[in-house]
C-alpha cells in the first residue's frame, strides 16, 4: 500500500552512510528490566514540527536484545538517540518513521496542522538519559529536531506496572525475549464472540508469513503472542463508501485519502494494547474482507484478513514495518514523475544507481550481469496501466469486491507469466523502476513481493534487509 514518507522526500546518500559508532554497551550498568515509553505529540505543518511529551511509563518487561543496543542499520526517516547523561555515552538508538512523516508530504500539510500521537520505548534507564530525535535533512544527514531530558526518578515518571485486562495467548514460543524477535498480534473490529475468528486468523496468518523467505529460514529466531481486544461491533471504519465504525483499536481506511490504506491513530490505547506482552513488532488484523492494509517501518502493520489476497497483503505490510522496505511497484495510481532525482533513498531495496560500481548489494549480484539490468519493461508498463484504468473504472463503478479480487488475480497472472519469460528473470541486478518511479529508480529483481501480488518471494536485496533486522534483535 501507499508509504508517502519518501514519495515527497527523496535523499542523498553518501558513499560513507550515516552511521553509529559500533560501541559495546554494558546493559547492567545503565539499564534496568523493563520497558521505557514516551508517549508525546508530534504536530506541525509540511513547514515545521514540533514535539511535547505526554507521559512517561512502564511499558512492561523488556522484550528487545540486551546486546545489540544500537543501531546501525541506517533505516527510517527519524532516528532517536538515548544518552546517559552523566558520561554522554550514547546507550541505545533506533531508527523509525510516523504518521506524521506522511503527513507532511500531503497537500494538505501545507496549510493545515496535523497532530498525532506517538512513542518510542527503550530499556529502563538507571539513571538520567537524554532524549535525541533526529530527522533526516536534504543531504540525508540525521539532524536534531527535539530533545528532551528524562530522570527515571522524576515524579512525573510512572514506574508502575501495568494490568492488563486482556487475554492473550502465544503462537510461537522459541525462547527468551531478550534472544528473539517478538511480535504482537492485535485484532481490530471483531467482537466478542468473533474471537475464535481472531485465533483462527493470527494462526493462519502468521504461518504464512512463515512460508516465505528468510522468515521460513529464521522462524526460530520469532515469539508471536496475540492480544485479544473485543470491539463493539463487527468490522472497521471505511469512510469512502460511507461505512462508518468504532472500532477498540481505532483502525480507519481511507488514510490520507488513499481509500485503501489503513492506519490506527489512537497510538495510546494500540500501545497499551500491546504492553500486555512484551513485544518489538505490531501487527494490526482488521476484520474485513476490503482489500486493504498498511505499514510504518518501526510502528505496525494493518491488514485486512478476509480478502483473497490477505496472504499477500500481510507479508507485504510486514516487509514495510518489520525491516523499511520500499514499494517497488511505480504504475499505481499513487505514482508521479519528479522532475530531477538527484539524491539517493535510504530504503534498502531500491536505488537511484548514481555510481553502478558501488551499488547497494553489489555483494550478491553475479559477474557479467548487466547494470542497469534489461527487461521488458515497455510491454510490463502497457499491460500495467490497462490494468489501473481497469481498476479506476471499477472503483468508480463500486463494485463488489469479488470483481475487484478477480481483476488483482488477472494482472497477477498475467505479470508472473510475462515474467517468466524475461531473460534475467532469475538475476540479481539493477532493474528500472521503483518506489512509485516509472524512470530513475531501480530494484535488485524483476520480481518481489514488493514488486507484484505474488506472496512466494522477496527480492535478494529484500531478504538481505529483512536478515538484518531479524539479527538486530535476536542476537
Amino acid at each position: 500500500m501507499r508509504r508517502l514518507t519518501t514519495l515527497m522526500m527523496a535523499m542523498v546518500l553518501p558513499v560513507i552512510m550515516y552511521a553509529q559508532i559500533a560501541q559495546a554497551v554494558d546493559f547492567k550498568q545503565f539499564f534496568d528490566e523493563k520497558t521505557m515509553r514516551i508517549d508525546y505529540f508530534h504536530s506541525g505543518t509540511a513547514a515545521e514540527e514540533h514535539f511535547s511529551v505526554d507521559r512517561v511509563l512502564n511499558d512492561g518487561a523488556w522484550a528487545g536484545s540486551k546486546t545489540l543496543l544500537l543501531d546501525n542499520l541506517n533505516r527510517g526517516l527519524y532516528f532517536f538517540e538515548v544518552s546517559d547523561v552523566a558520561s554522554g555515552k550514547k546507550i541505545y538508538s533506533r531508527g523509525f518513521a510516523s504518521v506524521f512523516g506522511e503527513w507532511q508530504t500531503i497537500p494538505d500539510a501545507a496549510s493545515l496542522w496535523g497532530t498525532f500521537h506517538e512513542s518510542i520505548r527503550f530499556p529502563w534507564p538507571l539513571q538520567p538519559v537524554n532524549i535525541s530525535v533526529q530527522k533526516r535533512d536534504a543531504n540525508n544527514v540525521f539532524a536534531e529536531v527535539w530533545s528532551t531530558t528524562i530522570d527515571p526518578k522524576a515524579l512525573n515518571v510512572n514506574p508502575a506496572e501495568m494490568i492488563s485486562p486482556f487475554r492473550n495467548y502465544t503462537i510461537y514460543n522459541n525462547g527468551p525475549a531478550e534472544d528473539h524477535v517478538d511480535v504482537v498480534i492485535l485484532g481490530d473490529g471483531y467482537q466478542e464472540k468473533e474471537m475464535q475468528k481472531f485465533r483462527d486468523d493470527a494462526a493462519r496468518l502468521t504461518a504464512e508469513l512463515f512460508d516465505v523467505e528468510p522468515f521460513k529460514s529464521r522462524k526460530t529466531d520469532f515469539n508471536v503472542s496475540a492480544v485479544e481486544t473485543p470491539s463493539q461491533t463487527s468490522g472497521v471504519n471505511k469512510p469512502h463508501p460511507g461505512v462508518f465504525k468504532r472500532s477498540y483499536l481505532s483502525v480507519s481506511y481511507g488514510a490520507f485519502d488513499s481509500e485503501r490504506y489503513a492506519l490506527a491513530y489512537d497510538n495510546k490505547t494500540i500501545r497499551d494494547v500491546a504492553a500486555t506482552v512484551p513485544y518489538d513488532y505490531m501487527f494490526i488484523l482488521m476484520n474485513e474482507d476490503t482489500y486493504g492494509g498498511g505499514g510504518i517501518f518501526n510502528l505496525y502493520s494493518t491488514v485486512c484478513v478476509d480478502n483473497k489476497f490477505s496472504p499477500y497483503i500481510f507479508v507485504h505490510e510486514f516487509g514495510h514495518s518489520f525491516a523499511a522496505l520500499a514499494d517497488e511497484y511505480y504504475t499505481s495510481d499513487v505514482s508521479y514523475e519528479i522532475p530531477e532525482i538527484t539524491v539517493e533513498p535510504w530504503e534498502p531495496n531500491v536505488t537511484a544507481l548514481f555510481d553502478p560500481a558501488n551499488l547497494k548489494w553489489k555483494d550478491i549480484i553475479e559477474p557479467g550481469t548487466p547494470i542497469p539490468t534489461p527487461w521488458d519493461k515497455k510491454e510490463f508498463d502497457e499491460f500495467s496501466y490497462r490494468i489501473q484504468a481497469e481498476r479506476k473504472q471499477l472503483r468508480a463503478d463500486k463494485v463488489p469486491e469479488e470483481r475487484m479480487e478477480a481483476l488483482f488475480e488477472r494482472e497477477k497472472n498475467t505479470m508472473l507469466k510475462m515474467i517468466s519469460e524475461m531473460e534475467y528473470r532469475n538475476a540479481t541486478g539493477a532493474f528500472e523502476g521503483a518506489n512509485y518511479m516509472q524512470h530513475g529508480l531501480y530494484r535488485s529483481a524483476v520480481d518481489c513481493i514488493m514488486f507484484t501480488r505474488n506472496k512466494q518471494q522477496f527480492c535478494p536485496a529484500c531478504q538481505r534487509a529483512i536478515s538484518q533486522i531479524i539479527d538486530q534483535y535476536s542476537r
